[in-house]
């Protein structure tokens, strides 16, 4: 069985349904919450793939304001280095891009928050990750700092009129994703009760905000479920040309 390191910054983001989609696709799953004290690996080698999840915490912050992040940022490092099979959400996203040469900044244009759709770009019709995906798949955004700048090298696999670099992939087997797909109605109805900002930013109130959340969660669902299974076989494949 495939060993996935699953880095949690914040209990609020928990691993949550692609944690389920990703072990029904036969993965085994290491997960270091770090708000709980977790201690993260100095290294990827006991391992096949790696997931970074979000949280509230930003790309911007210090080290002395949010030091959890800098064994982060190393294991991202390393996992560029070596192509290791990543998928980075959000701020893992975000973390991803600064360890690579990109450049995050506090969103020009606000924060993104609810429900939405991201166009896939050309590119990723031949990737085998993104391939498969609907045209404009449905996802959750829940961001108030931007990848204004993708990694170096990287390739852009999908976008929308917000924010332009809305999923990449570096190499062959690192992927990040400014959006969320692994969240429930519950998580996001907690993160619009927290961040009165985003909510305002919103076109919508917060009930209504909600309430497209929870509509879309079943679409979410529907392509990304698919997606989490073509990154396990991406690992396994992974791991036995390694083996």
């Amino acid at each position: 069985m495939a060993r996935l390191l699953v880095v949690v910054p914040s209990e609020t983001d928990p691993p949550a349904r692609l944690g389920d989609w990703l072990r029904e696709a036969g993965m085994e799953l290491d997960e270091r919450h770090l708000g709980r004290g977790d201690v993260l690996p100095p290294a990827l080698d006991d391992f096949d793939g790696m997931v970074v999840l979000g949280g509230p915490q930003s790309a911007l912050d210090s080290p002395e304001t949010s030091p959890e992040l800098v064994g982060v940022r190393e294991l991202l490092t390393q996992a560029l280095a070596a192509d290791f099979p990543t998928l980075a959400i959000c701020l893992g996203a975000q973390l991803l891009a600064q360890v690579g040469g990109g450049y995050v900044r506090e969103g020009i244009d606000g924060p993104e928050v609810g429900a939405t759709l991201v166009a896939k770009r050309d590119a990723a019709d031949s990737d085998p990750v993104f391939g498969p995906l609907p045209l404009s798949p449905d996802v959750i955004q829940f961001h108030h700092d931007e990848i204004a700048e993708l990694p170096t090298g990287a390739t852009l696999l999908a976008s929308n009129p917000f924010y332009a670099n809305q999923a990449f992939r570096v190499g062959r087997h690192v992927y990040g994703l400014q959006f969320h797909v692994e969240t429930t109605p519950e998580m996001i109805h907690e993160w619009a009760a927290r961040d009165v900002v985003g909510v305002a930013a919103s076109p919508h109130d917060l009930e209504t905000l909600c309430l497209l959340s929870d509509a879309a969660h079943p679409d979410v669902e529907e392509a990304w479920r698919p997606f989490a299974g073509r990154f396990a076989h991406l690992v396994r494949a992974r791991a036995d040309q390694a083996a």
